[in-house]
């Protein structure tokens, strides 16, 4: 007995030091769908944003989530876009292939409706290949995808995409 209480106090210490691993699924699932919208991109820090039309189509499973579309900015251009991130528990990371058809490292983590993201950009932008996004769900069907970079110039941060969607 003198042995067993010590022992199970350990125990005890030890499962609660052990953080538990979220279940990211029911999450992952709802961002599944066809998703229109539109917003703006800045195309370079400095420029004017151009407002944008957007299409996407997002497949989830357990653990990951795919997205894959385009945005068109009446007829200046017609970009593809995609991400596909994966989930260990509230972890994400992944791979983004924005308007230059790059592949670019995404790595963060979940807190409530938002996934915030590094980006690590394959070759310069803006003067560095940092940068930041989020995918925010919104109620039941929006969806809401921001980059977030910093002007060169000045070091303030300057929102370059801001994308709001809705399911279908």
């Amino acid at each position: 007995m003198r042995i067993a209480f010590p022992l199970l106090c350990l125990l005890s210490a030890l499962s609660a030091a052990v953080p538990a691993r979220a279940d990211e699924s029911a999450f992952l699932k709802s961002l599944a769908g066809n998703w229109t919208g539109g917003g703006t991109v800045v195309t370079r820090i400095g420029r004017p944003a151009v407002n944008v039309d957007c299409k996407l189509r997002s497949n989830a499973g357990a653990a990951s989530v795919a997205m894959q579309g385009n945005c068109k900015a009446l007829m200046l251009f017609r970009r593809p876009i995609s991400a596909e991130l994966k989930a260990r528990g509230a972890r994400y990371s992944g791979v983004y292939i924005g308007p230059s058809g790059r592949h670019s490292t995404l790595s963060g983590a979940r807190k409530g409706s938002t996934i915030s993201l590094a980006v690590r950009w394959s070759r310069l932008v803006n003067g560095d290949r940092q940068a930041e996004m989020t995918i925010q769900k919104i109620g039941d069907n929006g969806l809401r995808l921001r980059t977030i970079d910093r002007n060169p110039a000045n070091g303030e941060t300057v929102v370059t995409s801001d994308i709001r969607l809705d399911r279908n």
